[in-house]
Order: C-alpha cells, then sequence, then structure tokens
C-alpha cells in the first residue's frame, strides 16, 4: 500500500514542481521584461518634461522681456498690441497678452484667434474676481511671475488655459502686471518630443488628476492575467508650473507577453495533461487502496458480528460434512469446532432416540426441500441436556454461480418456547376472568363495523354482531365507534386519538335504559391500541337495574316524608289555625246576628244591609282562602318545577309562618328587594322551607325566654353573586339563643335534632329541597361582642 501510494504521488509531484518552475521563469522575463518597459518611459517622460519646461521658461522670458519695456515705458498700448499680436503669431500655445495696471483695469490686450468667446478679455475691463484676480493679488505682493493652476472648464468649447502673470514695476513701485495666457494642448503638442508622442500616449494632467490635454489610454479589460489590467505609467510635474501641472505617458502595448507564448502553452498544456493523467492514475490507485480497507474492514465486522450473535452458524458441503461452525454454535452444543469440523451424520450433538427423524430431516434439507419457516429439532449438548432449536437453511454459492453446499442458522428456542406456553395460560386465565365479569365487554375498531372482542354477558345480551356495541356508544353519548370513512385530518398526528368528537363526548359514566333487555346500564368507554397498532375503542356496560330501583324507591320515600314534615308542620300548627279561623268566623258570626237583630226591628236600610253583607261575604272568603292554602300545603306531593315569582312565593310563606309567629307572640318582619327575577322552582317546597326556617325561629325565641321587645323573626330577600352565578338568597334571622358550635356540624343530618320532641327531618328536608333547586342552606349564630343574640338561616337559588 505505501508503494502504490510513493508510486503514485511521486510523479505527480515531478510534473507539478516541473510546471511551477516554467510558471516562475515566464514570471520572472515577464517582470524584467516590465522593468525594462518602466525604466523606458521614465527617461522618456522626464526628457518630454524638460522639452516642455525649457519651452514655458523661453516664453516667459519674453514675456518678462515684454513687461520690463512696459515698465520702463518704452512700450504703448498700440505697441504692445503689435508685439503681443508678433508673439501669438510666432508661437502657438501662447493664446492671449493683456496689460493689467495698478487698479486691475486692463489697458490692452491681444488674443489668438482660437480663444473662445467667453475666454477674451476687453479692453477698459476691471477684475472683479476669480482665480484671475487672486493671482493678481499674489503677484503683487510677491513681485515675482507666478504662474496659475490650471483647472478644467464645464464649457465644451473652451480649453483650459495657463496663466502666467509677471509684474510690472514704475520707480520701485508696483503698477500691473502683464497678463500671458497660454493653451495646454498646444503646450502638449509642441513642446513634447514627436518620437515621445510616437511611442507613447502623453496627457497633462491637474492636481486632481484630472486631464487637461491628450489623451489616455483606456482601461484594460478581459486580460486573463493580473499584471495585465492596468498599462504601464509614469508622471512628473512640470516646473516651472509645479504639481498643478503634470505629465503622464502611459506605455502602448507592444507584444502580447505570455499570453501569447506558444512555448508557454505548449509546456503548461503538456504539464497539465500529463497531471491530470497522474491524477486519474493516483484516483484510481485511491479508489483500489479504499476497496482494500473496505474488504478488510467488512471481513472483520462480520467476524466480529459472527463471533457476537447469539444465532448458530453450520455449513455443509454436498455430501453432508460439516465444513464450518461458529464460536455461537459451538456454545450452544458444548462441541468445539476442531470436534465438529468435518463430522458426518449422524453428528455427535445428535440425540440418540431421534437419529433416524433427524436423518430425514437433513436429506429433505440437502435436498432443499426445507420450508423458508425453518423446522424445529432436538439438540443434544455435550453435558447431556437437550434444548429446543429451530433450524434454517440457504444455499451456499461461490463466486462462478455453483451451489457448494449449505448453510444452516441455528437458535436457541427454548426459552421462547417456555414464555409462549406461560402466555398462553395467561391468555386462558384472562379469558376465564372476562367470561366471568357480572359486566358486558366489547371492543371494535374505529371507522370499522368488526367486533374485535366481546366475552359472554355481551354475546348474552346482543349477540355476536357489532350492533349491541354501536348502540351502546349512541346511546351513551361516549365517542362514536363507528365514523364513516375515517380522514387524517379527524384524528392528532401526536395521539392517534379523533380531534372533533374529544370536546362533546362525556368524561363521566353515562347511564342509559335498554328496553329491549328491560335494564338500567352504566357504560364506560375508554381507547386503546389494539394488538394489530389500529385504533379501538372498548365499551364496558355493568348492569344497575336494582341500584336504580332502590334509588327511586329512596326518592319515593323522601316525597313521602317531605309530605309527613308538611303534615307535622300543620300539626304543629293547628291551634294557631283555629285561631286563626276563629277571627273570620267570629266576624260572621256578628255580622249576621247583627244584622237580624236591625232587620227585626226594622232599623236597617238596603245600603247599610248590602255593607254588612259584603264584610260577611269578605271574612269568609278570607276563612276560605286560609283552608285552601292549608290544604294546597298539605296535599302537595311530587315536586313541580316551573318559572316562579320570588313575591309571590315570599308572601305566601309570610301568610302561612305568620300565624305560627303570632301564636308564640313573635313579630314577624321581611324586606324583599325590588323587581327580582323569576326562578326554576316549586312553590310549595320553597315555601316549606320558608315556614319551616320561620317556625323555628320562633321556637328559638320561645326556649329563650326572650323579652317582647327582642322576640323579632326577620326575613330577606335580595339578589347576590355566588361563584360568579347570580342567585337569590333567602335568610331568616331570629333573636334566640343561637345553636351550640357542636351542633352546627350535624345541624343538616338525618334524625338529628335540636329539640327534645324534634324528629329530626325538618332541616335535612330542607337542605334537600334547596340542593335539589341546585342551591345551597347553610346556618350561623349572630354575635354581639361574645354574647349569642340569634341564628341565622340562609339558602340561595339560581335564577331561571
Amino acid at each position: 500500500m505505501r508503494q502504490d501510494r510513493l508510486a503514485a504521488l511521486a510523479p505527480l509531484a515531478a510534473v507539478l514542481m516541473f510546471l511551477a518552475a516554467i510558471v516562475a521563469s515566464f514570471w520572472y522575463l515577464r517582470n524584467e521584461e516590465i522593468e525594462r518597459e518602466k525604466e523606458a518611459l521614465k527617461r522618456d517622460v522626464e526628457y518630454a518634461q524638460q522639452r516642455v519646461r525649457l519651452r514655458l521658461l523661453e516664453r516667459q522670458e519674453q514675456v518678462m522681456r515684454l513687461a520690463r519695456d512696459v515698465s520702463n515705458q518704452e512700450v504703448d498700448r498700440s505697441e504692445f498690441g503689435t508685439r503681443a499680436e508678433a508673439l501669438i503669431s510666432q508661437y502657438p500655445e501662447l493664446q492671449a497678452l493683456s496689460w493689467i495696471d495698478e487698479r486691475r483695469r486692463i489697458r490692452a490686450t491681444h488674443a489668438a484667434p482660437t480663444v473662445t468667446s467667453s475666454q477674451l478679455r476687453v479692453a477698459g475691463e476691471v477684475l472683479r474676481g476669480g482665480e484671475t484676480a487672486e493671482l493678481y493679488g499674489l503677484v503683487r505682493d510677491l513681485l515675482q511671475p507666478v504662474y496659475s493652476q490650471p483647472v478644467t472648464t464645464n464649457a465644451g468649447d473652451a480649453v483650459p488655459l495657463l496663466q502666467l502673470q509677471v509684474p510690472l514695476a514704475s520707480e520701485g513701485r508696483f503698477a500691473g502686471v502683464v497678463l500671458a495666457e497660454y493653451s495646454i494642448d498646444s503646450v502638449l503638442r509642441y513642446g513634447t518630443p514627436t518620437e515621445v508622442l510616437a511611442r507613447y500616449a502623453v496627457t497633462l494632467l491637474d492636481a486632481d488628476n484630472h486631464v487637461l490635454a491628450g489623451s489616455p489610454l483606456p482601461p484594460r479589460s478581459g486580460s486573463v492575467w493580473p499584471w495585465s489590467a492596468k498599462a504601464n505609467a509614469y508622471q512628473v510635474p512640470v516646473s516651472p508650473v509645479g504639481n498643478g501641472l503634470v505629465l503622464r505617458g502611459q506605455a502602448y502595448r507592444t507584444s502580447l507577453g505570455m499570453v501569447g507564448s506558444g512555448l508557454f502553452w505548449l509546456v503548461g498544456t503538456l504539464s497539465v495533461m500529463t497531471a491530470w493523467m497522474l491524477i486519474a492514475t493516483w484516483r484510481h490507485t485511491r479508489r483500489r487502496l479504499q476497496a482494500q480497507q473496505a474488504l478488510i474492514a467488512e471481513t472483520n465486522f462480520r467476524r466480529a458480528m459472527e463471533n457476537s450473535i447469539l444465532t448458530g452458524m453450520r455449513a455443509l458441503d454436498l455430501q453432508g460434512r460439516i465444513t464450518y461452525v461458529n464460536a455461537a454454535f459451538c456454545q450452544m452444543t458444548g462441541w468445539s469446532e476442531a470436534e465438529l469440523v468435518g463430522q458426518m451424520p449422524p453428528y455427535s450433538y445428535w440425540p440418540e432416540e431421534e437419529h433416524e427423524a433427524l436423518h430425514a430431516k437433513l436429506r429433505e434439507e440437502l435436498s432443499g426441500k426445507v420450508t423458508p419457516a425453518g423446522f424445529q429439532v432436538r439438540v443434544r449438548r455435550k453435558n447431556g441436556h437437550l434444548f429446543d432449536a429451530r433450524l434454517y437453511v440457504s444455499p451456499l454459492v461461490d463466486a462462478r454461480g455453483q451451489q457448494t453446499g449449505w448453510m444452516t442458522s441455528m437458535t436457541d428456542i427454548t426459552e421462547p418456547n417456555r414464555v409462549r406456553e406461560q402466555l398462553t395460560a395467561s391468555h386462558e386465565r384472562f379469558t376465564i376472568v372476562l367470561e366471568a365479569l357480572d359486566a358486558s365487554v366489547s371492543v371494535a375498531p374505529l371507522g370499522s363495523e368488526e367486533l374485535l372482542f366481546a366475552n359472554r354477558l355481551y354475546r348474552q345480551w346482543f349477540g355476536s354482531q357489532t350492533a349491541g356495541h354501536l348502540q351502546l356508544v349512541a346511546q351513551a353519548g361516549v365517542l362514536p365507534a363507528h365514523r364513516g370513512q375515517s380522514s387524517v385530518d379527524d384524528e392528532d398526528g401526536l395521539m392517534g386519538l379523533p380531534t372533533d368528537p374529544l370536546t362533546s363526548a362525556n368524561s363521566e359514566n353515562a347511564e342509559i335504559f335498554l328496553p329491549e333487555l328491560g335494564k338500567w346500564l352504566e357504560v364506560r368507554s375508554r381507547y386503546l391500541n389494539w394488538v394489530d397498532g389500529r385504533l379501538a375503542q372498548m365499551v364496558i356496560a355493568t348492569d344497575i337495574t336494582p341500584r336504580r330501583l332502590a334509588e327511586e324507591q329512596a326518592a319515593r320515600q323522601a316525597e313521602r316524608a317531605q309530605s309527613v314534615s308538611r303534615l307535622i308542620t300543620m300539626g304543629e300548627m293547628a291551634s294557631s289555625v283555629a285561631h286563626e279561623l276563629n277571627q273570620p268566623l267570629t266576624a260572621i258570626s256578628n255580622y249576621c246576628s247583627g244584622m237580624i237583630s236591625r232587620i227585626q226591628r226594622g232599623q236597617i236600610d238596603e245600603e247599610g244591609l248590602i255593607g254588612a253583607l259584603e264584610k260577611t261575604a269578605h271574612q269568609a272568603q278570607r276563612a276560605g282562602q286560609i283552608i285552601q292554602r292549608i290544604r294546597a300545603f298539605v296535599k302537595k306531593s311530587e315536586p313541580n318545577r316551573q318559572l316562579a315569582r320570588v313575591e309571590d312565593m315570599v308572601t305566601e310563606a309570610v301568610e302561612l309562618g305568620g300565624i305560627e309567629l303570632r301564636r308564640h307572640n313573635v313579630r314577624l318582619s321581611h324586606y324583599m328587594a325590588a323587581r327580582l327575577p323569576p326562578v326554576m322552582a316549586d312553590s310549595i317546597l320553597i315555601e316549606q322551607v320558608l315556614v319551616n326556617l320561620m317556625k323555628n325561629g320562633a321556637e328559638s325565641i320561645v326556649q329563650a325566654n326572650r323579652p317582647p321587645a327582642q322576640r323579632n323573626v326577620e326575613l330577606r330577600v335580595v339578589p347576590r353573586q355566588v361563584e360568579g352565578q347570580d342567585v337569590i338568597e333567602f335568610s331568616v334571622q331570629d333573636t334566640g339563643g343561637g345553636l351550640p358550635p357542636e351542633m352546627l356540624a350535624h345541624l343538616f343530618e338525618a334524625f338529628y335534632s335540636t329539640k327534645s320532641e324534634g324528629m329530626g327531618i325538618g332541616l335535612n328536608l330542607c337542605r334537600s329541597i334547596v340542593e335539589s333547586h341546585h342551591g345551597r342552606m347553610e346556618a350561623e349564630n349572630l354575635y354581639n361582642g361574645s354574647e349569642v343574640t340569634g341564628c341565622r338561616f340562609s339558602f340561595w337559588l339560581p335564577l331561571a
């Protein structure tokens, strides 16, 4: 492997080094050529700068000579114009000459025809500002010739001009300037040698590298070489102007360099081809090495896996000779590999009593008649113990596709057989328990009418069909087992349960009645994953008919107890009722006796007789109403809840209870809030509760021996809010002796009474009546400091 790697990498490294040497050589030669071009460009640009400098100095000398003559007053304005015209016509770069006095007035001027109208100066004008005026002030201060810094102009037809102002002196004082203006383009054209212009692109630039004259080379683009992206250039400032005027030369492209070198590309192409072939060889060698490594790793992996698995492997040739066994096979049988390899049947691990059957199995195995599911045999270990094993057989095929034998895998199934027997026994016990249950149990999948399981009681009630299961589910209101075609959108992706029905299904047990069975059933339901992975619903139905009958009988007994309680109440109130009836009856008797006596004496007229008869009829009606109310109160047996006005119930209860309170000399006061909403209640039962509470309050006051001023019972009816619910609260408050604290906890229990002659069913019935109306009742003592001043019973009823 190391030799193959070196054989592949060494030629590749040599070719890459050769290619690198060729590239470095061409790079060095190219750099040398560039350096020579740069030196030649520098030399020629500096030579051109000297030529331009000398030409500017010559023009400066001529302008200074003219300025000296003007200062000496040897030249007047006409002579100045003549000499300026001669200079401008003789030297093309000179565009204009102007004579400006000390008051900045242009006394004389002459310009070349190429000067644009915007750049012309007119005699008699005064310099008002701008660059010329600033330069004028600088010359006046320095008394030396000064060049302006040329700048580009925005006007399309105007060319940039270079200004030179030479001071005039008269008797030692400043007398003005001579302004000379040069065409920068003419300075470049006539000042630069023609041989330099032929070899290079020469331009004049200002201080900001803006082109003043000449045509620069366009930037090179599309080159594959990074060093060819920029042209060879050199620039130098032009004196005496200074840095404001820069002469730049750019070399033209005279050769293609390495891009046009055929030798370079030939060597490069050959090197790339060689490198490509060597890389292909190296990749092939690398894949071969990887294949070898993978083969070794796979062999080691299979050997490790083969030694670690619990399945025994055995290879036979076509004659039945053992040619290979793995470690698991040896561990199962107890014989070593050396003892097993080479054996012919009968093998040493065959039980002696099963040789004939195992020979037949071996013949089927060698003939290829073994089923893919394998077959079970008994195997004997070396120590003589037997175990159950399952054998799977597959043919062994060599690389040429010819079968060389059979490979057999052997698995110890002794433990699975034991577990299977235990599971079978457990299933039988589980089935016996379910069959013996006194509840119906059925399981059906969602979205199907298949019945997965049903115990004996279900089959006895509904048969072997799913109809009974579906009937229980539908009538009980639990989650539906049959929903038609199931949809993925109808099921939760995480739980696998249906989404929509879960929110509307009953979470408690449901009690239903089946007429065809004549039974009351309590139905419970839950979801489970069936053995095949399907979501199923199990329904358990328990016969609760005896319990419902007992509850109905208890309800009937409670109704009879309520009637008995009312009879007892009315029995206790009998004397008060008699006293209450005695008043209208006495009044009727008195009215009748009075009318008879007056009629006999003839002392009554028709109007008086009618008035007396009306009063008599009113007292008779009052007595009849008392009798009817007492009769309705006593005869009421079955509850009848309907919309009832609170005012009517309180009025009836006050009239009935007032009879008993007046007998005990107890004053009754009541307060009722205005515009109370109606409640859904049985009026007679609520009146019974109020009468019982008022009667108990009066008896408590009698037992406490309160003085007449403190014998009060107050009934209050007001709206309230309890636990966020709007209710009507009824409270009966007395001024009796209260209740002992130990009795408050047992006050509403059945047959528990605080009175020696009491039966203990009054308050228990009251609480039952209130709770049947979805209300609550409570009792509490009233205190003045530490002294008990009375007791308060209250209960509330929800609004309709």
